[in-house]
Formats: C-alpha cells, structure tokens, sequence
C-alpha cells in the first residue's frame, strides 16, 4: 500500500536551493488609464519612490545628484521603463538627457544583476500620435505620425497601423513604415476572408501618444496597454512597451531557467547561438512568444513574428518591453480564454506540428566516441540481450570521414551499412547526425558537396560575393543557405547519394544556428550597418557574429541579419522534404536551432546539457516551454551529454527521461558509458522497467501526438492548463502531465527515497496498483526508493496501454489493456488513435482508426468512430477499472457473464476480452 504525507509548506523554486514559502497569488488587473495616473497604490508608490531617492540623498553625500524634475519623481520604480539599454555603456545623467529622460541613480547592485534603469522615460517622452484611423473588411487601417525625431538613426516618421480581427479569439495588430517596404518574415500565415463577428476582446486606442488598450470583455482585464512608454520604429530599433495583467509569464525561448519568467528586471535575449545551456543566455533557438496567466485562471497569448535580433525586457510593473533591430512589429494576440486554448490558437497560425512515426517515441541511445560502427553495434547487442527496449540507435560526428557531412570513415565505420541492416531486421531505426558547414578544403574534384555547392552557388555569401568561410568540425567550411529553393534539391541529392550506402531511417541536424568556431569568418566581418548596427541585444559575446557568421552575409531571401533565426528552420524544412522523397514516408528529424512553425518538421532537444542534478531538473521547464512553442516532439539528453553521470542520477533521469516526449540517452566523447547496460544489475533494472512503462503506454502517447498534429493540444503539459483556477499549480514546474490525465512526479535529488509533489484537487490513482489518493489540492510526500517513478492517473480518465515489447514494432502487435479511472460519479472517458505507424498523411486520407471509451453507470462502451484495416490486427485484451466503490456480483461482456477479479484497493480487472479494436462493444458490472 503507498503511503502518502500531507503537506502545508509549498513546492520548492524549481531547481534552485528548497526554500518554504507560499503559494503564488496573482496581481490584480490594471486600469484604462495612462500609466503615470493611477489607483491610491500607484500613488503610494510615487511617494515612497519620492522619500526614498530623498533619504538615499541624504545618506549617500550627494553622490546620487542633483534633485531630478517632478516629473521623474512621478514615476515609480517598477514603472521606469528603461531610455537607455545599452549595455556597453556606463550610463551619466548628461548622456541620458540628451536622449530627453530622466535620469535618477540607484544603489550599484552586485555583478551581471541588473536592476531599477538610471535612465527612463518622463511621462511627457514625444512619441507617435495617430492621424487618422479608418474601417476596412477586416479591421481597421491608421497612420501614425511621430513630430519629434526619436535618438536612434534613421527614425521613421510615418508608420502605417494594420488591425485585423481575424477571429473571435485572435487580433492581428501590424505596425510598418507607411512608405517603404521591410523586411518580414517569410513565413505562411493564414489569411481570413472575414471580420470576427463576436470577438471575445475589445480593442481602443489612446490617438496621442498613440497606445493599444486591450481588454478581455468578459473580465474587463487589460491585457494590453501600450501607452507605458513611447513607441519608437526607427529602421534599426523598433521598441513597444506594454503593461501585464499578472506576473505569471511564460514562453520567451529559448532560455534556461524555470518555466515562469522573472519580472524582477530580467532581459531575455533572442538571437539563436551554440552554446551549453545556461542560466541567462540566449540559446539556440528564437520564439517570440508569450503566454500570460490573468486573474481568475483565464490566459492569453502574444506572438510577435519578427526574426531579428532581439531582446525582451521585462519589469516588476508589471511590464514588458519588445525591442528588435530590424523586420516590423507584427503582433498575433490569442485570447484563449484558456491555456490549451491559447496554445492552440497560436499554432493556428504558425502552423500544426507534424505527426512522428511511431518509432520516434521509442528510445533512442546514442553517444558521441563509439568510435568505430562495431563498437556501436556491441552496445545494440548488449541492449537485445538485456531485453531493454530500445527503437533507435544513433551516430554522432565520429562516423564521418574527416567530419565531412555525406562521408563514411571507411576503416572504423566500414560495418556501417551491415549494422543498420541488421537494425531493421529487427525492427530498429538508425539516425544520424549532419551539420551545415561544407568542408572547402578538399582538393578540388575530390569532395562532390562542396563542388557542386559552389558550381550552383548555393552557399552563404560575403559582401564581397564570394563565400563566407567559417570553421566547425572538418575545418574551414562554407554554408549551405536553405533559404534558396536551389538548395533544398542540392541537399537532397547528397542524402541520396549517402542513402545508397546506409539508408538511414532519420536524421539529426546540429549545429544550425550556424554555430561557427571562429567570430564571422576567416576574414573577420566588414565594417557596416550590419555587423555592427546601432543597437546590439544583449547577446552573448556583446557582438552579432559572436560563434556565428557575419550578419552581412548575403542569403537568399534577405540579407543573414534579418534571417539568422530562421536558419534551424529552413534547413529542417529543407531536410523534412528530401527525407520525405527519399523513404516515402513520415520524416523523423531532431533539429537544434529552432523558430515558430519548427514542429511542423522537426523535433528538438534541449542541447549539451551536463550529467548534473540541476540539468536534469531544468530539463522540465525546457521541454513544457518547447509545448508551449508548438514543438511537442522535445526532449533532453539523459543522463547529461558533457561530464561523467552517476549511478544514481542517471537512473533518476532514466526514470524522467522515459518520460520526455522524445526520449534519448546521449554522452559524449571520452566519458564513462551511460546506456542503461553499463550499469549494476539494480539500476539497468530499474532502467528497463521504466522504458517497459514508456512502451506500455505507447498508445496512449501516440494519441497525445494526434491530437497536437490535429488541433494543437499539448503532449506534456504544465498542471496549470488542466488547473488554471488553482493558483498553486501557476508556477509549478518540478512535475507535469502527458495529456490532462498522467502526473509524473519524478526524483530530482540526490540521496533522498522520497519525493513531494502537488496533487491538484481530485481523485488519482497510483498508475501501477489501482490504489486511490484524495487530493483537496495539496504537496504530499511519496515513497520513492531508486527504482520507483510516481505515476497518478486523473479521475475520469481512461488510458489505452499495451503490453510492451522491445520495439515498438513488437509492442503493436501485443494486446491492449484499457485503464479505467472512475470520477466519484462513476464516469470516464478516452480515446485511441491508431494507424500503420509511418505512412504520410494517414489521418488526412482517412487510413486509420479512432476509437472512444467511455464509461457511465457501470457501463464502458468501446465505439469506433472510424475504421481502417490496421485496427483489425490488434486486440483489447484486458480492462481494469480503478475506483469500483464494492464488489461486483457478475459482469457482462455484451451481454454474455464473464470471469472478473476484484481487490481490496476497489479495483476490478477482466481479462482474456480477445475484442478486435475495429468492433466495438460495451462491458457492464453489476
């Protein structure tokens, strides 16, 4: 029987030192009003800001300056939106007004901290006014007008303002230059054809300064409020502010840190780089997307599709400023009213995630220094004879010759072609990796992908016309552009080409953000507008070519400047179309650089991470906030690529990791092996049991990733989208769901066999026993020795799962067994989504089977919605129901007695159905 100890204190800070506090409680929503006027609390904060800088005059000798103007005064701390972001800069008072702002100091904070800005706007700062604003079909048309020229070069005078209310849940505000075209981002976004009928929104604007106010109807919440700080559009530093309803505030990626975002004066930086994940850093990829909890439960989100550089500055107001070097300001607001719903809308426009192949959910193994193709065989080998499950092996760069993309080291990995063969004898996958330097340092002749590349000119571009040369793995290299059509054909002959020699069944792109050994290339960057542009984002290395080509580099599409985030993209895109000529069928790729719509090709993981505690614990909040951007295929190398695992934290990462939508155990060179066969008995155990969970459950996630291609739902799921009226779920991110139904409650410490976890209000049931707990929304303590992962199923909820197999492929054709999860009401409900695994596009011609369960009055019925071929070859062969409140005296399988067991801990069990999936039937208890 599992014990449970309730708890009063809350969660510990995700992965940070345990501290007891409290549960978060949201701030209340702002009013329709300039932000420099304002409730009695707006005021008592004027005048304790006021006494303050008074007081710290008086004590700090004068050192602060002269006494600023009343109008600076006003304005109080966590409302100074920041005049002067340069970071490069110490700020002084004559630098700061010479921009028009105010200038008051604070008390110098420690090193790297940033705090309350010395430089910030005055309430009377000149900003755009708007000159006129006139109806369309959609929307609304304005032109903005600034007077006063704003201090960054080449300021836009006249802007034109877009508004589409493109459906009741999403408005659409665009912001350009009124007489010249800009650069935007060459992404499909749907078109409508027609106004919102009923928007659930209502939109305003202050006419000067120009301001968006927007509302939610039902609530009145200020969701947007822009009149906080100027807008300013000049051609290379385009700014907007706004107010926040709440400071529970989500999204932003790709960074590393919990999954609520920080108000206390936190910059986010999005410009893709490589480099290890790390608190504060900009990582690989660029999502500028938030999602924002209101009071009350309700959510709404804001996309702004801008791939430039950028930064996102965000303040204890609460408040937000966007602030990008290039493109427009093109804004999609999704007004949910939940969550899911928010997610959802937003991946109306961006796009749907793809649907993987089966075997993309099974484990994938890889490492970094096999060393040669039968090194990496043995460690297949020794998985088959452990019996773990495993779908996938992999192979990093060592399989190259001379790390050369499309090259085979013809003495190390010379088994190469033998050992895939062998794989897919039974019933396992082989993936790669592929990176886009192009080596350009082979004699002529020799090296057909970099010879052709350059015949057809299909590499990035200096200012001078001739190829940007970097340096990664094989040396100096060149740089496919995938924004020119022209090299998507190139790319595919080359995979062609390899592909007769092994014929890989995925791929692996890495190194796409471009990563580059050398700052720009071997000549360095040229002087200019671009490299060196009037306003850099906090970027790591404070410079644009920073590991990374110049931005001066000619592309296709648009100069590399603009379209350095889209790089991950357009190379997955260019991948996702040649795999799919090449095989025929659902492409599987994991790409490291990532921008909205990326899950419409690809996956992602989380990068090199470290074999540490903390790692592990963060990969949590990295792989929600990756839902979060549309990308549900995500998971973390476990076990930690860099550094040498332990025994311990690698088994609790197996444990978690089982759990990662997209499972992976990856290591790097020169470390100890970490694949689940290198350990002691024990742990490769408690390994093999938690991947046999994984495969068991294998229907049930398959569904998951059926319903986010088909509508946007997420697969693994922060609590507060299933509990957004509980306020204690807002910041939890230690935990998560897959789907609305499954908690996983993992161990992230060392050397404890317990772990607590949050139970929202509710009935759930141990996953393995049946066993109940019930919850009035509480931290419980669970027993959880070495070998054992918390797993609670929601009441309600019913689980197709199956008995699993080594693969996936043998796991299909095992029986099902449906887990029943009774609601107090006796009620319950699931679905099942099935096709052949792998062929393109199943759902959309109609090849495949969706069933429901459904359970009401001691009755479940199994329905088949729709039927193909593939359901007839599988079975349920077993039905257990949680929660039966007393012992049955009979059950009828459609009417005829059937054997049944019952248990103590009130669960019923009915085995040997032998029911065909494609027939439905209805099961009673009595």
């Amino acid at each position: 029987m599992k014990s449970y100890k309730k708890l009063t204190t809350a969660q510990p800070a995700a992965c940070q030192v345990e501290e007891e506090g409290a549960a978060p409680t949201p701030s209340g929503h702002g009013k329709l009003a300039p932000w420099w006027v304002g409730s009695g609390l707006l005021v008592a904060a004027v005048l304790l800001s006021t006494i303050t800088v008074w007081v710290l005059r008086q004590v700090s000798g004068g050192w602060l300056g002269p006494t600023p103007p009343p109008k600076c005064l006003l304005v109080p701390e966590s409302h100074r939106f920041d005049c002067y972001p340069e970071r490069s800069v110490v700020v002084t008072q004559e630098l700061c007004e010479s921009r028009g702002c105010c200038f008051i100091q604070s008390p110098p904070l420690a090193e790297g901290k940033q705090g309350v800005p010395w430089c910030f706007y005055p309430p009377d700062f000149p900003s755009y006014s708007l000159e006129s604003l006139n109806q369309t079909a959609l929307g609304m048309v304005g032109l903005l007008v600034r007077r006063e020229k704003a201090y960054y070069p080449r300021d836009i005078e006249r802007l034109r303002l877009d508004v589409e209310f493109e459906t009741d849940t999403r408005l659409h505000i665009k912001i350009t230059d009124a007489a010249n075209p800009r650069y935007e981002v060459p992404l499909d976004v749907p078109r409508v054809m027609k106004r919102a009928e009923n928007p659930i929104y209502s939109l305003n604007f202050s006419w000067d300064p120009f301001g968006v106010l927007l509302q939610r109807k039902a609530t009145g919440t200020v969701l947007l409020n822009t009149t906080v700080a100027p807008l300013i559009f000049a051609d290379q530093f385009l700014q907007i502010s706004t107010s926040l309803p709440s400071k529970f505030l989500y999204g932003l990626g790709e960074h590393r840190g919990s999954l609520v975002h920080s108000l206390d004066w936190n910059t986010l930086t999005l410009w893709a780089r490589d480099v290890s994940p790390t608190e504060s850093f900009n990582l690989y990829g660029a999502h500028p997307f938030y999602l924002l909890m209101e009071e009350g439960g309700n959510a709404h989100g804001v996309f702004l599709l801008n791939s430039n550089a950028m930064e996102v500055a965000l303040q204890p107001a609460p408040g937000l400023t966007w602030r990008t070097i290039g493109g427009v300001l093109d804004f999609y607001i999704f007004l949910g009213p939940d969550p899911n719903m928010v997610i959802q809308q937003y991946q109306q426009v961006i796009g749907f995630p793809a649907m993987p192949p089966i075997w993309a959910l099974g484990f994938h193994l890889c490492r970094w220094g096999y060393g040669s193709s039968n090194e990496t065989w043995q460690t297949v080998r020794a998985m088959r004879n452990y019996q773990i499950p495993q779908d996938a092996q992999w192979n990093d760069i060592d399989y190259m010759d001379g790390y050369r993309d499309f090259t085979l080291d013809s003495q190390k990995f010379a088994s190469l072609p033998s050992l895939v063969e062998d794989l897919h004898k039974h019933g396992q996958r082989y993936v790669m990796i592929l990176d886009p330097g192009i080596s350009s340092t082979s004699p002529r002749g020799s090296y057909w992908p970099f010879d052709e590349g350059l015949r057809r000119g299909l590499f990035l571009n200096t200012t001078q016309g001739q190829p940007l040369i970097g340096q990664v793995w094989p040396g100096f290299t060149a740089f496919a552009d995938f924004s020119n059509p022209d090299t998507h054909q190139w790319w595919l002959e080359n995979l062609q080409h390899f592909y007769a020699h092994v014929p890989f069944d995925g791929l692996w792109i890495d190194m796409n953000e471009p990563s580059n050994f050398m700052d720009g290339s071997e000549d360095g960057c040229p002087p200019g507008e671009f490299d060196s542009p009037p306003y850099t984002p906090a970027v790591l290395g404070n410079s644009l070519s920073a590991k990374t080509v110049c931005a001066s580099a000619k592309q296709k599409v648009s100069v590399h400047y603009n379209v350095h985030n889209l790089y991950g993209l357009m190379e997955a895109k260019a991948t996702a179309s040649a795999l799919i000529k090449i095989r025929g069928k659902r492409p599987f790729i994991i790409s490291r650089s990532t921008f909205p719509s990326q899950g419409r090709y690809s996956g992602h993981w989380l990068g090199d991470n470290r074999s540490q505690w903390k790692d592990m614990c963060y990969s949590i909040p990295g792989l929600l906030s990756f839902s979060l951007f549309g990308i549900p295929l995500v998971g973390a190398d476990i076990c930690g690529f860099s550094g040498s695992t332990s025994e311990e934290l690698c088994t609790r990462w197996m444990q978690l990791g089982a759990f990662y939508p997209f499972a992976r155990n990856h290591n790097t060179q020169n470390e100890k092996a970490q694949d689940p066969t290198a350990f002691s008995p024990a742990a490769r155990t408690a390994m093999k049991d938690v991947l046999l969970t994984r495969y068991s459950l294998l229907p049930f996630l398959y569904t998951l990733f059926h319903r986010a291609h088909l509508q946007g739902d997420t697969v693994a799921r922060p609590l507060f989208f299933e509990f957004p009226w509980d306020v204690a779920t807002w910041e939890l991110d230690r935990q998560f769901l897959w789907g609305r139904s499954l908690l996983v409650t993992p161990v992230l410490e060392p050397g404890v066999d317990s772990v607590t976890g949050y139970v929202p209000q509710g009935t759930w049931y141990d996953f393995y026993t049946g066993s109940s707990v019930n919850s009035s929304g509480e931290m419980l303590k669970m027993s959880a020795p070495l070998e054992h992962l918390n797993l609670h199923i929601r009441e309600g909820s019913i689980l197709p799962t199956q008995k699993p197999g080594t693969t996936t492929e043998v796991t299909r054709g095992n029986p099902l067994r449906l887990i029943v999860a009774l609601s107090p009401h006796a009620t319950a409900w699931g679905d099942l989504f099935w096709d052949d695994g792998e062929s393109l596009d199943t759902f959309e011609k109609g090849n495949y089977s969706y069933v429901m369960f459904n359970v009401t009055q001691n009755i479940f019925t199994s329905t088949v919605l729709h039927a193909s071929t593939e359901a007839a070859k599988v079975t349920i062969g077993t039905l257990s129901i949680f929660g039966v409140q007393k012992p049955p005296s009979k059950v009828l399988l459609n009417g005829q007695e059937k054997a049944f067991s019952y248990l103590d801990n009130q669960v019923l069990t009915v085995s040997d159905l032998g029911m065909s999936l494609s027939q439905g039937f209805s099961l009673q208890w009595l």
